[in-house]
């Protein structure tokens, strides 16, 4: 019944923002009452650390909304396909909107190839992303199973551009040859980190905001990727596979050749933004993924299914710098991944199968982070 609550009042909200006549306080109070509805039957009773939390996309596959530096607006991916896209498209929302089939946020891509991974820079006015149009208009084949295992494609048409918030693209940051894609920003916004096979294999690499003085920082052989910068913009968190005997490494490499890669067995590493004292950070089993730091800077909250038998669910956790006090954060049965937290610490954005009807859209919510 809180369910259904809520759709009424999103709804309402939604057909009266077309009116002319609706006041921003009317509009206030509707959203008040959006996060009000949803607080009890969104949150699990174990889930301790979210005081509240609002939906706000219904539909469609939503994921890696990340914050504007001033915390007003997000962007993510979506393959809605009630809002005219084939493939992972860039989208941009206010932090206070909710957006359902009917009604689609700006899109900041092109609407040409596949996106992935966007990030805006320090002044709230561009975005990075990496894209695929180039090579071409459609949307590029998704091989999600190779010899009975889940992969994902590494395409090679892959590259990082930077657009204004009306989609224009004012420049393209890399064009070597391979996969360049994955970017996020250094809170300092000096720095961009990325994953790059321009070395053979998916290794970390960082340049400046314009792309200049490109560096690798990872060398060792695994997939390096979904890398964070700490909020001092000293470390960087990040998942990896590491094959160690000669089955792993070959099939690691056969799969690489073919542009994709095996992601069930990672483990999240952390390092100096500038590569040196690598170390492993969790050795949990299956697949660790999507880290982002915790506001103080001392702890890490991820995604992982190291407690699943068949694959599923996976959940939050968080974990110390030093790999212990090991926490679940979040109590689903499903999906909940790509943890990214407001600048200012106060809310969480995630991407959840939650509230989904049983089926397998993947939304976005934004939680009231309470430690």
């Amino acid at each position: 019944m809180k369910y259904i609550v809520v759709v009424l009042i999103i709804f309402t909200f939604l057909s009266c923002k077309n009116e002319s006549k609706t006041t921003s306080e009317e509009k206030k109070v509707e959203q008040t009452e959006v996060l009000v509805a949803g607080k009890d039957s969104l949150i699990y009773p174990e889930e301790k650390h979210f005081k509240a939390i609002r939906q706000v996309t219904f539909g469609g596959d939503n994921a890696e909304a990340y914050w504007s530096f001033d915390d007003k607006q997000l962007v993510f991916q979506s393959n809605n396909k009630k809002w005219n896209v084939g493939c992972d498209q860039m989208f941009l929302m206010n932090a206070n909107e909710t957006f359902t089939d009917s009604i689609a946020p700006p899109m900041l891509s092109t609407g040409k190839g596949r996106t992935t991974c966007a990030y805006f820079l320090p002044d709230n006015k561009h975005i990075i992303y990496a894209s695929t149009h180039l090579k071409q208009d459609e949307c590029p084949e998704t091989p999600l199973r190779k010899n009975g295992k889940y992969i994902w494609p590494i395409y090679d048409s892959y590259d990082i551009f930077m657009a204004d918030l009306e989609g224009n693209i004012v420049k393209q940051l890399t064009n070597e040859v391979g996969y360049d894609a994955e970017p996020t920003v250094s809170p300092k916004g000096d720095k961009i980190v990325f994953t790059s096979t321009r070395s053979g294999d998916l290794e970390l690499y960082t340049m400046n905001i314009d792309g200049s003085n490109v560096k690798q920082i990872t060398n060792e052989l695994g997939y390096d990727g979904g890398a964070f910068f700490s909020p001092d913009g000293t470390k960087i968190i990040f998942r990896s596979s590491r094959p160690k005997t000669e089955k792993e490494i070959k099939e690691y490499k056969d799969l690489l050749a073919d542009g994709l890669v095996e992601p069930t067995e990672m483990e999240l590493y952390i390092c100096n933004a500038d590569g040196s004292e690598l170390r492993q950070l969790t050795d949990l089993g299956n697949a660790n993924w999507s880290p982002f730091f915790h506001p103080s800077g001392e702890k890490i909250l991820f995604s992982s299914n190291f407690e699943a038998v068949r694959g599923f669910p996976f959940n939050l956790y968080l974990i110390d710098l030093d790999g212990k006090n090991l926490e679940r954060v979040t109590h689903g049965e499903t999906f909940d991944a790509f943890p990214v937290f407001s600048n200012d610490g106060k809310y969480l954005a995630f991407s959840s199968n939650r509230n989904n009807g049983g089926g397998r859209d993947t939304n976005l919510f934004i939680a009231e982070w309470q430690d």
